[in-house]
């Protein structure tokens, strides 16, 4: 009888090596799944306003187009100065010809000659009647244009940028709001249990804390989705292949707002949009001189200098060879082709000196908008403080009135949703504020300078 028994004992050690040896398989992919979190933590980026706004500078998709286009238009400035500096041109030739029809002069004349020439040839423009000077200056001017460009890329994408920084932080407020709604669900639900097997509450209200716990799981997870999707968004912007988070607090000071005619006049010497249309009023007044020049006498400098060869059947010469001359060239008539250019290039002038007046009065519109919003969002903030501070008062008297029996569950949960609600409308009001403050200085034409 005591055999059994023993053989249970000895078997004691085995068994338990067997169950802790389960047990760490059954853990191992728990651990795996904790180091994966671990190395996907470790290459998340976490950034401050000011470093995503300057690696959106490094490497928005917009900002690297505008640099690109400086490039072109640099290249067009070369490309126009050309037209105003020595052509030099290296050409170098040998040939055989025979004409029969020469013997007419007698049969020694229609005979084979081999002409070889190695010579350097110049052209050099002396008056174009204005032609390259406007071609040059309106190259120039692009530039600048070019540079407008890039300045308008680099302010939306700072617009962007921090509109979709400040998306991060409010999605993280608002979860963070939903884990406390469910967890004060928790205490509440705790709370009904024990009053229930106190004999002071019924099964009604441990099944409706119940309820209610369930009801605000999907706010959590909703919340969480959205922090995703809005550091998503926030990578895109930013040309990243890694993860990113961000750091920082919605609850910053805004600067106080413009008038609306100090940020409109703001506007009007800043914007780069507004800007990049008077360049191109001038690049257009060019194309007008450039334009009625082509049917205008032009002079130019042409020479050659080399070396020629001639062989003949009987005779052969070489010997170094050069002409030069001053060549006028008048078009005096093209078919009316040289008027038609100057009415589209007139009608291109018109066209932009229209596009830029649109344009102020878009930036006027915008500025309105602009100024308004910063004022309201600004006003929203200061209501909603007020409104925060009392309803956690209140969500405190109706507490404390459930536990002395005073109040009824519905009250408390009527608490509960008005400060919910108001902390909610805060966060959401303190992001429409510093987004309204960024989108003035992109308005203004401000943003980053």
């Amino acid at each position: 009888m005591n055999l059994p028994g023993k053989t249970r004992i000895a078997c004691r050690p085995q068994r338990v090596a067997t169950l802790l040896w389960l047990l760490a398989i059954l853990c191992l992919p728990s651990a795996g799944r904790a180091a994966d979190i671990a190395a996907e933590t470790q290459k998340t980026r976490l950034l401050t306003l000011e470093a995503a706004l300057s690696i959106a500078a490094a490497n928005n998709r917009d900002i690297e187009k505008a640099r690109a286009f400086i490039a072109w238009a640099q290249g067009k400035v070369l490309e126009e100065r050309a037209a105003a500096l020595p052509q030099l041109t290296a050409v170098g030739s040998i040939g055989r010809d025979r004409d029969e029809s020469q013997k007419i002069f007698g049969p020694a004349m229609a005979q084979w000659n081999q002409l070889g020439v190695a010579q350097v040839s110049l052209t050099q423009p002396l008056f174009t009647w204005g032609q390259v000077s406007a071609a040059i200056r309106a190259a120039k001017v692009g530039l600048l244009s070019a540079d407008e460009q890039l300045r308008v890329f680099r302010q939306a994408a700072g617009r962007d940028v921090s509109a979709a920084f400040y998306d991060v932080l409010l999605a993280r407020e608002v979860h963070a709001l939903a884990l406390q709604n469910l967890a004060q669900k928790e205490r509440h639900l705790d709370e009904a249990r024990r009053r229930y097997q106190s004999g002071v509450a019924t099964d009604y209200d441990v099944l409706a804390a119940e309820v209610s716990l369930e009801n605000a799981r999907p706010e959590v997870i909703r919340s969480e989705n959205a922090i995703r999707t809005a550091r998503e968004r926030l990578r895109y912007l930013l040309a990243l292949e890694e993860e990113v988070d961000v750091t920082g607090s919605l609850e910053r000071i805004s600067a106080p707002g413009l008038s609306y005619e100090e940020a409109f006049a703001v506007a009007c010497r800043k914007r780069p949009d507004l800007a990049d249309l008077r360049h191109r009023i001038a690049i257009a007044e060019e194309q007008v001189v450039l334009a009625d020049s082509q049917d205008k006498p032009r002079i130019d400098l042409k020479g050659a200098y080399g070396w020629r060869s001639l062989e003949q059947k009987d005779a052969y010469g070489d010997g170094p060879a050069w002409d030069v001359a001053i060549q006028l060239s008048y078009p005096f008539f093209d078919g009316f082709r040289t008027r038609g250019m100057v009415a589209q290039a007139q009608s291109d002038l018109k066209r932009a000196r229209l596009d830029a007046a649109k344009q102020i009065d878009a930036i006027a519109l915008e500025t309105r908008g602009a100024v308004d919003a910063l004022q309201e969002s600004g006003e929203i903030v200061r209501a909603l403080g007020g409104a925060v501070t009392q309803a956690e008062r209140l969500l405190a008297m109706a507490e404390k009135g459930y536990a002395l029996g005073v109040k009824t569950r519905l009250e408390v949960e009527d608490a509960e949703l008005n400060l919910r609600q108001a902390r909610g409308s805060l966060s959401r009001a303190r992001r429409n504020l510093l987004v309204a403050r960024v989108n003035l200085d992109w308005v203004m034409g401000v943003l980053g300078e």
